[in-house]
């Protein structure tokens, strides 16, 4: 059943190598990492929500707003998906609502974002305002978009059918439908964060790290299912 629907919109995945040991914590039961290269990796992914509805019905101030959360990826047999450490969202609500249905970590904080778009790019401003500073995450892209390859690195780090969780120490997954998006080439990137004011001590592993890949997608509708024991 689908729980929740909106349109999710200028979606920039900065994506890191990083040491399965850092990862392997967060890692539930029955599931394995998803490597590329041999390596493991999180993305730190930023975009905004729109026409948000829950159970078909829309709640009104609570339809708009901005996102991030950082993920990894993972595999359930054949299944691919993504597990969230963290994510920070503007609206109390829809934290609680997550936090409790879904079990996530949502985070409330003050957050915008900006769009400027001209007929040959677009650029795309995250901000977040977290332990007393801000950070950010922008990208510039070249129009037109275009659809990577199936076997490409845009693919890989973009496309999953599959959120992961537990719930009482038991596997739990819920699937997200969407089309397969477009991207931008991305032609100049900011990431300006403090790892260990957003995600705690053990990520300062990560500060300083140049990001695997850079990804800025157009995005789409998104259907978010109601979640399943596994």
């Amino acid at each position: 059943m689908r729980f929740l629907t909106a349109r999710w919109s200028n979606l920039f995945l900065g994506t890191y190598a990083a040491p399965e040991e850092l990862l392997r914590p967060h890692l539930p039961p029955g599931l394995e990492f998803d490597r590329r290269d041999g390596q493991c990796f999180v993305s730190l992914v930023a975009f905004d929500f729109f026409d948000t509805r829950v159970l078909g019905m829309p709640w009104p101030g609570f339809r708009n707003f901005p996102e991030l959360n950082l993920r990894f990826y993972v595999r359930h047999n054949e299944q691919r998906g993504v597990v969230f450490i963290r994510e920070f969202i503007a609206r109390r609500f829809v934290a609680s609502m997550a936090n409790w249905l879904y079990n996530e970590s949502y985070i409330v904080a003050p957050m915008r974002s900006v769009v400027m778009e001209k007929p040959e790019r677009i650029h795309v401003e995250h901000r977040i305002e977290f332990g007393e500073r801000a950070h950010v995450l922008a990208a510039t892209g070249a129009k037109p978009a275009f659809e990577p390859k199936p076997d490409s690195i845009e693919h890989f780090f973009k496309e999953h059918e599959w959120g992961f969780g537990t719930m009482r120490d038991r596997l739990i997954g819920y699937r997200v439908d969407h089309p397969i998006w477009r991207v931008y080439p991305v032609n100049d990137w900011t990431i300006d964060i403090d790892w260990t004011m957003l995600y705690g001590p053990s990520w300062s592993v990560m500060q300083g790290a140049t990001p695997y890949s850079t990804i800025l997608a157009v995005g789409s509708p998104v259907a978010v299912h109601t979640w399943q024991r596994l």
